[in-house]
């Protein structure tokens, strides 16, 4: 569907030397992107220092025709051409739609599971994590004297419920169920 959202995982395999030179390179390309047509946000998900060298980036925008717009841009060529002497290995992404990118698994072919089956798994998660946060954050929110506001509080718990989903859970749930979550 054209209007639901579109986003892409970058992976940028960084030599050992020039994680320093890639992350001024960052500073450079991010504005760009932040101004580009329907641009909605992104996340960088930095290497572990000292143990992996690998930048994922995910960019979300509002239509693929947007998004593909920017990645095939003349302004990202060229920044991709300038930091090419940064990489290990050559520019990688995969464009999904909607909440695909949740469902990443560069082991399947670029394969996405069928609707279903993505609708049971992100359920799945996100149940037990909308019962447990508020059981941890709320007495911590108070402690804080954070004023006891039902909007409020549902706002921070979301956040960290979607930070732990993209960041932590869906990762390595998807690894968990792969056999039937790809069958």
């Amino acid at each position: 569907m054209e209007n639901s959202g579109a986003s892409v995982v970058i992976t940028h395999h960084i030599l050992d030397d020039k994680q320093t030179e890639y992350e001024k390179w960052l500073d450079e390309i991010i504005p760009i992107t932040q101004h580009s047509t329907g641009f909605i946000d992104l996340q960088i998900v930095r290497p572990i220092p000292q143990l992996t060298f690998v930048y994922t980036v995910i960019i979300r925008f509002d239509t693929i025709h947007n998004l593909k717009k920017w990645m095939q841009s003349d302004s990202r060529e060229k920044l991709i051409e300038k930091a090419h002497p940064f990489f290990r290995k050559n520019d990688r992404y995969q464009i999904k739609s909607g909440l695909d990118f949740l469902f990443n698994n560069e082991t399947e072919s670029n394969s996405v599971p069928v609707r279903w089956k993505q609708y049971l798994v992100t359920w799945s998660a996100i149940y037990p994590l909308s019962i447990i946060i508020p059981l941890i954050t709320v007495p911590i929110w108070r402690f804080l004297k954070v004023p006891a506001n039902h909007y409020v509080d549902g706002f921070f718990n979301s956040g960290i419920i979607v930070l732990l989903m993209v960041f932590v859970v869906m990762p390595n749930y998807t690894k968990l169920i792969k056999k039937w979550l790809y069958s």
